[in-house]
């Protein structure tokens, strides 16, 4: 028995040196110092991950170092002495993994923009979320002020709690509008909404200013100190209200540069959160997120020769077909060819520019398309890719699509940088793009795109269009192009028009 005694003794001390010992561990992990060094790490990764995502051949290591970044943030943020309810935390990583693993691994590279609104949208949503939870715990704090005494005059200035408010405020209406925006944004591109402008009419825009000042008038109130939780519910349906009357009159010509907006609202959000938290990830992270996204925005906008007001204004693009207009129909016609006429003069050029579009990705006919490339290149052909910025549903769709099919990073070409190349081109393969390559852009005043950048694939000698049909794309206006005399049209499924030309090659 006295064995017995001594060695549960011998156990007890063990484990009182043992937790003595590991108090000063669990002390420096918690201290304020380590946990900056993490957040200085996680920084430092995750702009190197950005720096990265500059081409597709770092890409996916970019990915990944930004991926280690935020792990490390993540571990910083749990590590601060007042996190606690793990269950909870353990229990939403286990939700979010078991739910955005596989969402991701499954979804088609045609609904990748699909897939992009509703992380953005998961993002903004998350935010307003989080506002919520914060004015719930520290929201009777709100509009408490501090007396500063100087030597002539005592002020009484904003304390910390209004610099909180101010901040958690502009997170909840900015997320609420991106969550909401982002919705409907995913329903426009999955087809579930329609994709062209829907409108109250002459009462848009002023609905849109009262919603907005119901939100700012709400918040300004909830700043100055009006504990409501009602009134802070309120704001957000406003906000909520106000993103849907957004995005709802925006078409689906105008849908990529939508979603970079979307983006750096989400990104701003995240970036208010951070300060009304004290969190430096959300902060540095968010304000990356809003500055890349507000650039990528300013980008496509000019890429469409539209200013981002009259984007957010909407009415352009996904409306109904309209008459044609200069030399369309009325001053010629289609001519449609098979694949075979295709082969015969794709093989006899000299230099080929394919340029991909929506087309493409619906039908994923991108390793298709690599396939026609080697062949032609084993030919003796010079072959390019023309990449308008805003082609498909979302910011470098048509790249995405193209590296995946392992197409050599220096042969996809810019719009600028191929335009002069098209006079000196034998033929230009267009598959799917629509409204990128409409010379109405250049040549009909009344057009709706007038004075967008385009591919110029008109002057070209000869143009090949791999299209399904004579319907317009998302602009709703029929395109000039098809009715060019050097034009020629290849009806049907790009993966299986494309196809057939490379078989048509074979025999030739």
């Amino acid at each position: 028995m006295s064995a017995l005694t001594g060695s549960g003794a011998a156990a007890a001390h063990v484990a009182l040196l043992l937790s003595r010992l590991a108090a000063p561990a669990t002390i420096f992990l918690q201290s304020q110092s380590f946990i900056y060094v993490l957040y200085i790490i996680a920084f430092t990764l995750m702009i190197q991950g950005l720096r990265g995502l500059a081409g597709p051949r770092t890409a996916v290591r970019g990915n990944r170092i930004a991926a280690v970044g935020m792990a490390v943030a993540v571990i910083a943020t749990l590590l601060q002495p007042q996190e606690g309810n793990w269950g909870l935390i353990v229990l939403g990583v286990v939700i979010g993994t078991a739910v955005g693993i596989p969402a991701a691994r499954k979804v088609r590279m045609t609904a990748m923009p699909q897939m992009v609104a509703l992380f953005n949208g998961v993002g903004g949503g998350a935010v307003a979320l989080i506002s919520w939870v914060d004015y719930r715990s520290h929201g009777s704090s709100y509009g408490t002020h501090t007396i500063v005494q100087s030597a002539i005059v005592q002020v009484q200035v904003p304390g910390v709690a209004t610099y909180v408010a101010i901040f958690s405020v502009a997170a909840a209406i900015i997320g609420s509008i991106s969550f909401w925006g982002s919705n409907i944004a995913f329903g426009k591109l999955q087809e579930v909404l329609p994709g062209r402008p829907i409108t109250l009419g002459r009462i848009q825009q002023p609905v849109n200013l009262l919603l907005a000042a119901l939100a700012l008038a709400a918040g300004i109130a909830l700043i100055d100190g009006v504990h409501s939780e009602l009134l802070f519910i309120g704001m957000l349906v406003a906000a909520a209200l106000l993103g849907n009357l957004i995005v709802l009159p925006i078409g689906g010509a105008d849908m990529p540069v939508v979603i970079a907006l979307l983006n750096a609202f989400t990104g701003v959000s995240a970036a208010a959160t951070g300060m009304a938290l004290n969190n430096p990830a959300l902060i540095v992270f968010g304000m990356m997120v809003g500055a890349s996204g507000s650039i990528l925005t300013k980008l496509m906008a000019d890429a469409m020769n539209r200013s981002i007001p009259a984007i957010i204004a909407g009415g352009f693009g996904g409306g109904a077909e309209v008459a044609p207009s200069g030399a369309t129909a009325e001053h010629g016609s289609v001519r449609s060819i098979s694949a075979a006429d295709a082969a015969i003069q794709l093989a006899y050029a000299s230099r080929v520019v394919i340029v991909p579009g929506y087309g493409m990705a619906v039908a994923q006919a991108q390793h298709a398309v690599r396939e026609l490339a080697s062949e032609l290149e084993q030919r003796g052909v010079d072959v390019k890719y023309a990449i308008h910025p805003v082609a498909g549903r979302m910011p470098g769709h048509m790249n995405v699509l193209l590296a995946e099919a392992d197409v050599p990073y220096d042969q996809l070409k810019e719009m600028d940088e191929i335009n002069p190349e098209l006079p000196h081109t034998d033929v230009c393969l267009v598959i799917g793009a629509n409204d990128v390559t409409n010379p109405a852009a250049k040549n009909t005043p009344s057009s709706p795109i007038y004075g967008m950048p385009i591919i110029e694939v008109s002057e070209a000698g000869s143009v090949i269009v791999i299209k399904r049909s004579m319907n317009p794309g998302f602009a709703g206006i029929e395109n000039e192009l098809y009715y060019d005399p050097k034009t020629s049209m290849l009806f049907g499924d790009a993966k299986g028009a494309v196809a057939e030309i490379v078989a048509g090659l074979a025999e030739i």
